[in-house]
């Protein structure tokens, strides 16, 4: 498996796993209306390059044999110390083949070069993908719920990871 570094011309790939995974992760956790506008507000074009070209989100493709599998962004530094992981997603037919403890595990080494002691996510709290963390050495340290706007809120739990 190779893990790439990605960019704003790499949109077409991530919105091609974001969508797909979202489906898969969210049609029984939310409406078709707030997937949608959850869609649009995270994973439109101009969303991801104000991630990458003002926020400093970095963003990493998965790929193995020429397929692409899933992808992560992160954020250095977000705060003190630590290395945020804004998003993790792998395509449900490549779920469970270590796509994304790969994506962890170079988000962890790049975090460590960099002087963080820690990682940190937002996991919506009826993801399925809590236990993913939980298996990957995050534990739960709190928990939010953020407006997004449109009457709709990210029931999230926080995690944190040391390294």
């Amino acid at each position: 498996m190779e893990i790439l570094k990605a960019s704003i011309k790499d949109y077409d790939l991530i919105h091609a796993i974001a969508v797909p995974s979202w489906q898969h992760t969210y049609s029984s956790i939310l409406s078709a209306e707030q997937l949608d506008y959850m869609l649009t507000l995270m994973y439109s074009h101009d969303a991801i390059t104000e991630q990458i070209s003002i926020k400093g989100h970095h963003f990493l493709l998965a790929a193995e044999d020429g397929q692409y599998l899933g992808f992560a962004s992160y954020e250095i530094n977000s705060v003190y110390e630590a290395t945020k992981i804004h998003k993790l997603y792998v395509l449900p037919g490549a779920q469970g083949r270590g796509v994304g403890k790969a994506l962890v595990t170079v988000i962890e080494n790049t975090a460590k070069a960099h002087g963080n002691n820690k990682l940190l996510l937002n996991v919506n709290r009826y993801n399925p993908a809590v236990n993913f963390y939980l298996k990957t050495g995050f534990a739960k340290i709190g928990q939010e719920d953020i407006n997004i706007g449109n009457g709709y809120l990210m029931e999230d739990y926080i995690m944190q990871k040391p390294l």
